[in-house]
C-alpha cells in the first residue's frame, strides 16, 4: 500500500493491480477500467511464464501480451459491487478473445489437415516412383499437388464464413461489456 497526502492533509491509501492482457485488448482495458475506479499507471512487457498476480487474467496463448498497472483508492464506495462488475467485465473480455480466436481455428485445422494429406500423397508418389510403379506415382502426384494448393483457398473461405457467423456474437458481447462499464460508472458517480 502506498499512501499519498493531498492538499487537505488527508491520507489516501491505494490498491494496486497488475493485469497481463493481450496487446490487442490492452486499450480496452485502459479505457474501461476507469469505470471501476482504477487509474492507469503504466504498461510493460511481462516476463514469459509469469502470471498476473492480482487477477487470473491471461491472454490466450500465442497472442502478444502486455502488463498494465492500475491503482485505486482503497476506501472507494461500492467496492464489492465494483469488484463483481469488474469480474463480469473480465469474463466478457475472455469470451471476446475466445470468439476472435475461433475465427481462424477451424480454418487452420482444415488447412493443416489438407496439407498433411497432400504431404502423405507426395511421399507415396515418391516411393511409387522409386519402386518403379510410375502409374501409381502419377495417380498419387495429383492429390499431392492439390494438397499443397488447396489449403490457402480453404483457409480463406472458412475464415470468411466463420467471421461472418461470429461477428454478431462478438458485437453482442461488446455491448454487454459496455453495459457493465456503464453500471460501474454509475456506482462511482
Amino acid at each position: 500500500m502506498n499512501e499519498h497526502i493531498n492538499d487537505r492533509r488527508t491520507i489516501v491509501g491505494y490498491d494496486y493491480m497488475d493485469v497481463t492482457v493481450s496487446l490487442r485488448m490492452s486499450q480496452t482495458y485502459i479505457d474501461c477500467y476507469e469505470n471501476f475506479g482504477w487509474r492507469f499507471e503504466g504498461k510493460s512487457t511481462p516476463l514469459p511464464g509469469v502470471p498476473s498476480v492480482a487477477l487470473n487474467v491471461r491472454p490466450l496463448s500465442g497472442t502478444p501480451a502486455i502488463s498494465l498497472s492500475f491503482k485505486r483508492d482503497r476506501k472507494i464506495l461500492n467496492k464489492v459491487e465494483l469488484t463483481r462488475l469488474q469480474r463480469n467485465f473480465d469474463a466478457c473480455i475472455k469470451e471476446i478473445e475466445t470468439m476472435e480466436k475461433s475465427k481462424t481455428l477451424k480454418s487452420s485445422i482444415v488447412a493443416y489437415s489438407i496439407g498433411v494429406l497432400g504431404l502423405a500423397a507426395l511421399a507415396g508418389a515418391v516411393l511409387a516412383f522409386i519402386a518403379g510403379m510410375i502409374p501409381l506415382g502419377i495417380i498419387l502426384a495429383i492429390p499431392a499437388t492439390a494438397g499443397w494448393a488447396l489449403p490457402y483457398f480453404c483457409y480463406t473461405r472458412i475464415t470468411k464464413t466463420t467471421t461472418e457467423q461470429v461477428t454478431p456474437f462478438i458485437e453482442q458481447k461488446y455491448d454487454e461489456l459496455y453495459e457493465v462499464c456503464e453500471k460501474a460508472h454509475r456506482l462511482l458517480a
